[in-house]
């Protein structure tokens, strides 16, 4: 898969900070519930009438919301998986990596999870399939994200 050729070209980074591997299903795992749970608002909206595929005022103001919803989200969830890492006995530096990890995570999930749906149905295909596409994509993004953040965090914290 995608995601172990990821984590292969990585195993230095996961060798060294063995507390990021522990974390990554609950990295990813964020992410996928937290886009599907975008994807569904708007596929709700485009089956109800009230999103617009279109660029109207009103599915600008949607979409809006959904980012902030994303960045709110994110927050709520860094504070907690930060608390999570420490508690496991892991160092400050793996906790900050690990929360900025789940931060990206977190906000391009809602981000990716808000537009796709509306991106399907501008090219006519089911809005419906950007719930499990969703998913796919948040599972290797997010372990692409996780070990691109975790070494500038740790790069970061060690000078």
């Amino acid at each position: 898969s995608a995601s172990s050729l990821v984590l292969a070209e990585n195993e230095s980074l996961l060798l060294e900070h063995p507390t990021v591997i522990f974390f990554m299903t609950m990295l990813v795992g964020a992410g996928g519930n937290a886009g599907n749970q975008a994807a569904v608002r708007i596929i709700r909206g485009l089956a109800t009438g009230e999103v617009d595929p279109r660029p109207t005022q009103r599915t600008r103001s949607i979409v809006s919301d959904e980012l902030l919803r994303a960045a709110v989200l994110a927050f709520i969830l860094v504070v907690a998986g930060f608390v999570r890492v420490v508690a496991f006995d892991a160092t400050l530096a793996d906790a900050a990596a690990i929360s900025a990890s789940l931060f990206l995570i977190v906000s391009t999930s809602v981000v990716l999870g808000t537009l796709l749906p509306l991106l399907l149905q501008a090219a006519k295909i089911d809005a419906a399939h950007a719930s499990t596409t969703i998913q796919v994509v948040m599972d290797v993004l997010g372990v692409l994200i996780t070990c691109s953040v975790a070494p500038l965090v740790f790069g970061a914290l060690a000078t």
